[in-house]
């Protein structure tokens, strides 16, 4: 008997209970291209009301697990004021149509997916909203003023008459789209802020759903890549005929960054790559390891870097302070290790181009296929399937590419899926990062100066150079630059660290790196003003009420300053990042051999208007665990002149029974709309920090925290058991 995986058994189960498999090319089917259709009433590219009622939402963003495919048709079908019911979803194909307006490109990231695009969704819904009165009143002669849009239906409330969209769509198509059509009040709103039920999840649970590694095209092979071990390594010989006598191997294709071997099976594929038996260079720095990069960081600290902040007189306040801290910090190079390693499929004719992929950047596949291709857009066609976790790293460009090349070498369509090994080794890393702070805090426990220096490689300066202004990275000193705390004298310079490895957009950027430093610093402050840590943060924050209502709020929650039993401890860290204010609370305990537990976490979060609240908390919980498991155990290792980190077994993720109780409570303010993918993350690794210092008075200024370091600290610091 051949045995079932976990979705064919699903998938088989499910269609028996009479739910019908769903066949095509994006997550349910093919992608929706906007076209004039007879009698649907369509304003933008991003709404169809059909003759029939139903409403169909087109979702230019990426689901990875965020929920836009459930928060950007609330959008719409709230202004619309359509029952949720009726609304059905399709992803937009990759179009300068399909392009965030914000950003002019098609892509999904920095937790702007609502904020981007709730303006024109809405301006959208409102214009098929004014032009359904308006067929309505025509049709009963009557003033478009008397009459009222409400759940799928345009009402006449005078003489009681009534008729559906469904029934009205085809008139209003006729009508002139208005330019400015007025939006609802939030008064008015009906599906804003309710915890609705997410539209990707039944095709998630039914096996339904489409993941980039799902896609399966007629007569397509499969590629394995043999890469270089070492960064700049290059490539000195390879085995052609070993690797074309495996069988099912049919092609063997050098690319621009190593060699694919393509095949009728993953295996064939893998075994001809192995057999090739790739010969390589020693690379560019053959001598590079773990010490040596955390040695060239330490050593960028005493180099002079460019101003990303200078208000009052940082250097005089501290001089003159009642108390001053100074402390050196560094973390470690860190991968995505997404759920679904890399992959991609394409098919590049000498006509067409198609693409199959779970992307963040529909923007830069199009112009990856153009350029391999060398075929224009109207020609190629971008299939954008689930995200098996996104991250920052599916932005990239590198293994859509390397399925393009294959395709085109090969002349047949190509399927390539990473290894978990390759995904680890070949990532666009989150930078290391070394800081040195200098602060001071006067008798009152009145933050007085902060002196903030960032050593860090740019991401910017490689994906987005026309962000880098004066030289700053703005990922490397956001959250220190526009430090949330009321200090008059504040100075941030940033020193651009060049080493060989390749780094990337990692969930929350430089925030996760940037919130650990502030957040503990702050703590440190309050050891040497002889503060509590909660008190302190509050007393300089009162310019800004939303980091204290959030801070105040998981003050509660986690009833601050109650004892806690068995040697627990309670460590705090409040941090603002992409529109959004998040604060967290952790208990653990300290133990000098097993390390550190984290046994409780509670987390307030301010985040604007909420769309749905239940998609708040959810990423919530997901940031938090995510950052426990960096702050815990993650750590990419170096030898040799590349990583050596490989599978989970060197490089360690948190696992299920390690995930601690998770208290989400959401405080929206009066804000605009903040984002919520990502600000989950920051705060949880200074408030384990804190709470490890609170519990066993050791104090991590190096990442992460595993038993190893925390044997090491407590034996330094005489605690050792």
């Amino acid at each position: 008997m051949t045995p079932l995986s976990r979705r064919e058994f699903l998938q088989a189960s499910l269609a028996g209970a009479g739910l019908t498999l769903v066949a095509g090319v994006g997550p349910w089917g093919p992608a929706v291209a906007h076209a004039k259709e007879e009698g649907v009433l369509s304003p933008a590219v991003w709404l169809k009301v059909r003759t029939d009622g139903s409403v169909l939402t087109v979702v230019n963003k990426s689901e990875m697990g965020q929920g836009v495919y459930t928060s950007l048709p609330m959008i719409m079908a709230d202004e619309l004021d359509t029952p949720w019911e009726t609304v059905e979803l399709r992803v937009a194909p990759a179009g300068k149509e399909y392009k965030d307006p914000v950003w002019d490109q098609q892509a999904t990231g920095g937790s702007t997916s609502v904020r981007h695009m709730e303006e024109p969704l809405r301006k959208a819904a409102a214009s098929a909203r004014q032009m359904l009165l308006q067929a309505g009143a025509a049709t009963w002669g009557v003033p478009a003023g008397e009459c009222r849009a409400e759940q799928g239906m345009v009402r006449h409330p005078e003489s009681g008459r009534s008729l559906s969209y469904g029934e009205l769509a085809a008139k209003a198509a006729a009508l002139p789209v208005p330019e400015s059509p007025p939006l609802k009040k939030p008064a008015n709103f009906t599906l804003r802020g309710k915890p609705l039920d997410r539209l990707d999840v039944p095709a998630k649970v039914a096996g339904r759903a489409r993941f980039g590694i799902d896609v399966f095209v007629e007569g397509m092979l499969y590629a394995a890549m043999a890469r270089p071990p070492a960064y700049g390594a290059g490539l000195l010989s390879f085995d052609e005929v070993a690797a074309r006598k495996v069988p099912g191997v049919k092609a063997v294709a050098p690319l621009s960054h190593g060699v694919a071997v393509c095949a009728e099976s993953i295996w064939a594929a893998q075994r001809g790559r192995d057999a090739l038996n790739a010969k390589w260079s020693r690379g560019t720095e053959p001598s590079l390891s773990s010490a040596s990069l955390a040695e060239t960081f330490h050593e960028s600290l005493a180099k002079k870097g460019v101003i990303a902040e200078n208000r009052g007189d940082a250097a005089q306040a501290v001089v003159k302070a009642d108390a001053r801290v100074e402390s050196t910090y560094l973390l470690p190079y860190l991968a995505h290790v997404t759920m679904e390693p890399m992959n991609a499929t394409a098919h590049v004719q000498a006509d067409r181009c198609e693409v199959w992929v779970p992307t963040q950047n529909q923007t830069g596949v199009l112009e990856e296929a153009g350029k391999i291709s060398g075929l224009p857009p109207e020609k190629i066609q971008v299939h954008t399937t689930f995200l098996g976790c996104g991250l920052g790293r599916r932005y990239e460009r590198d293994f859509t590419r390397e399925a393009l090349e294959a395709s085109k070498t090969c002349g047949k369509p190509v399927k390539l899926i990473w290894s978990r090994e390759q995904d680890i080794h070949y990532d666009f890393y989150r930078p290391a990062n070394a800081a040195s702070i200098r602060g001071s805090v006067d008798q009152d426990g009145r933050i007085t100066g902060w002196a903030h220096k960032v050593a860090a490689p740019s991401i910017f300066a490689r994906a987005i150079p026309e962000m880098m202004k004066g030289g700053v990275d703005p990922a490397a000193v956001e959250g220190v630059k526009d430090l949330i705390y009321d200090v008059e004298n504040l100075y941030v310079e940033y020193v651009r660290v060049e080493t060989p490895v390749p780094v990337g957009f990692w969930r929350s950027v430089g925030h996760s790196h940037n919130a650990f430093t502030v957040e503990s610093f702050v703590d440190e402050l309050a050891e040497a003003a002889g503060r509590d840590p909660l008190a302190l943060r509050l007393d300089n924050l009162k310019n800004n009420p939303d980091a204290r209502r959030v801070l105040s709020t998981v003050a509660e929650m986690s009833d601050y300053g109650r004892p806690r039993p068995d040697g627990r401890a309670l460590g705090v860290a409040v941090h603002a990042s992409f529109g959004s204010t998040v604060a967290q609370a952790a208990e653990v305990s300290v133990d000098s051999e097993t390390g550190v537990t984290v046994h409780r976490v509670w987390c307030a979060v301010d985040s604007g208007k909420v769309i749905n609240p239940a998609i708040v908390k959810a990423q919530m919980r997901g940031g938090i665990i995510m950052g426990l498991s960096a702050a815990l155990m993650e750590e990419v290792a170096f030898k040799d002149g590349g990583p050596r980190s490989g599978n989970f077994d060197t490089y360690p993720i948190l696992r299920m029974g390690a995930v601690p109780e998770i208290e989400v409570e959401v405080t929206p303010g009066g804000g605009p709309l903040g984002g919520i993918g990502e600000p989950g993350v920051p705060p949880i690794a200074p408030a384990v920090s804190n709470a490890v210092f609170a519990a066993a008075g050791i104090r991590f200024r190096t990442l992460p925290m595993n038993p190893q370091r925390v044997k090491e600290e407590m034996k330094r610091a005489g605690k050792a058991t």
